[in-house]
């Protein structure tokens, strides 16, 4: 009798709905789609290319240097991010690492570059904030694996659609938190420049971001974090880097090859975070 009640109604088709309309929508916008993924492929080789051409000792000894005068000429860091990267070069992953910084590189720089303005928006409208909120909300939830199906079907496989997966995964903390940082500036401070007679850009730009300079700094540190995470998972639809290397090493079941990848991607992820930590707290102090 239960049964019966539950099964009042055919089978929804959503999944065939959900099909033909991707199958739609990658036909009508394929004039964008794949002019992006041919073109953004080659920038993203030619990026990964010219990292893997500059010596590694170079490149070692300029972030160890760029670490130390960061982090107020301690040597903690710097010891570090030279011994991290010269373990990552003695394992034969650094072609790896070059692929796996400019991923996550470029997906930060993208999410930066939509993800402020979008926060601004945010901060200026209750309608955008409306609008925006759940929109976010449904980007945080969403297992990250999930984004790999609008991914591929966009865009192949590849660096581009990895790209793309952790665009959509790692951009809403910046939204977030340039929306949160600019709604906490001083009322006061903002009523000040207003009666200087400062226009809506001078009072953006000269007042609200600097003062938000430390709040959107962290959610930029959330992002760069977010799209290193998806590092791992971005390799199963063909992106390369060390999350190549710990996918394949998880399907041959080579638990030394995959320890040694995952600990390259740990060396690169604290790197990175102390990097974006400490310009965060320099820009509290200034």
């Amino acid at each position: 009798m239960l049964n019966n009640i539950i099964d009042f109604a055919p089978e929804i088709p959503i999944a065939d709905w959900t099909a033909e309309f991707t199958e739609k929508l990658t036909e009508t916008f394929s004039f964008i789609f794949t002019p992006i993924e041919e073109n953004f492929d080659v920038f993203m080789e030619f990026v990964s290319e010219s990292l893997y051409a500059i010596p590694p000792l170079i490149i070692m000894i300029i972030v160890a240097l760029l670490a130390f005068f960061i982090t107020g000429k301690k040597l903690g860091l710097a010891v570090f991010s030279l011994v991290g990267l010269w373990l990552i070069y003695n394992q034969g992953l650094w072609e790896h690492l070059m692929n796996t910084f400019t991923l996550v590189l470029i997906s930060s720089i993208l999410s930066v570059i939509i993800g402020v303005p979008f926060g601004i928006l945010m901060s200026k409208s209750k309608t955008a904030e409306a609008i925006i909120t759940p929109i976010l909300d449904f980007m945080q939830t969403m297992p990250a694996f999930v984004y790999l199906i609008p991914a591929v079907a966009f865009f192949g496989i590849g660096m581009v659609p990895g790209v793309f997966a952790s665009l959509i995964f790692a951009t809403p903390p910046t939204v977030r938190f340039t929306n949160l940082g600019i709604r906490q500036v001083s009322k006061e401070l903002v009523e000040a420049s207003e009666a200087f007679g400062s226009t809506g850009s001078q009072k953006l730009f000269k007042v609200e971001l600097p003062m938000a300079k430390a709040t959107i700094m962290a959610g930029i540190n959330q992002t760069v974090m977010l799209a290193l995470s998806m590092v791992v998972i971005a390799s199963m639809i063909g992106a390369p880097g060390l999350g190549r290397e710990v996918l394949s090493a998880l399907q041959r079941a080579q638990v030394g090859t995959g320890f040694v990848a995952g600990v390259g991607i740990v060396i690169l992820a604290i790197i990175i975070d102390r990097f974006t930590q400490n310009v965060n707290s320099k820009g509290k102090k200034a």
